[in-house]
């Protein structure tokens, strides 16, 4: 785990978007990192969805300590204690679920390490609150919208929502779901195109990331007004 990684929530607010992706191979995974970090990208998801991942995971490890100073990586996809163990020994600085576990809370508490369990009720998010949990993910997004957030943000004055499945990186899209209170947005396929990445156009990934930032920054800005 990186120094900087006393408080990646400070981080994943700041930024306003959170990254995440898994592929298969290692040095393509390590590609779209960089691609990632070269847009301004400093925390990012890698999903534990294949049997490559926490090998993958390593690599990736290794490549932002020598390569890419300042880079928070989390696992993503974390259902069981197992593998929060597995993740947390290779340097994660977080740990995101799509659902809820009470192993991996533990874990994650006794560790110290930050820890997003995903929620789609009020009912999941109190239980969190009572763990401690500070960031909720909103998994899946697309199901629960903006309309949700805004409707039980009050309810939970202290928790941090992020929404992941769904989202789009347009403006209308992002100031409907910043307006309704998340802190920031995930963002998978949406963000990080396979077809693209097949083709080996990590140009093209990192200017639409950097475009998605800039947007996000102004979409931010332009609601405090």
């Amino acid at each position: 785990m990186t120094s900087s990684a006393s408080n990646p929530i400070s981080i994943i607010v700041e930024q306003g978007l959170l990254p995440l992706y898994f592929h298969a191979d290692k040095q393509v995974s390590a590609n779209i990192l960089r691609a990632l970090y070269q847009a301004g990208v400093k925390v990012v998801e890698y999903t534990n969805r294949g049997a490559e991942a926490l090998s993958n995971f390593k690599h990736l490890r290794s490549v932002s300590d020598k390569e890419l100073p300042g880079m928070l990586l989390g696992a993503g996809t974390i259902k069981t204690d197992k593998h929060a163990r597995e993740f947390i020994d290779a340097g994660a600085d977080f740990l995101i679920s799509p659902g809820w576990s009470k192993k991996v809370a533990k874990i994650a508490s006794h560790e110290n390490i930050l820890w997003a369990p995903g929620c789609m009720t009020p009912s999941e998010i109190m239980k969190a609150e009572d763990y401690g949990v500070e960031l909720i993910k909103l998994f899946p997004g697309s199901s629960l919208g903006p309309g949700f957030v805004s409707a039980i943000k009050e309810l939970f004055p202290n928790l941090l929502f992020i929404p992941t499945g769904g989202v789009k990186l347009e403006e209308d899209n992002l100031r409907a779901w910043f307006k309704s209170g998340v802190c920031a947005v995930g963002a998978g396929s949406t963000l990080i195109d396979k077809n693209a990445i097949a083709l080996g156009e990590y140009a093209s990934l990192e200017a639409l990331t950097a475009s998605s930032l800039d947007l996000i920054q102004y979409v931010k800005q332009s609601l405090k007004k």
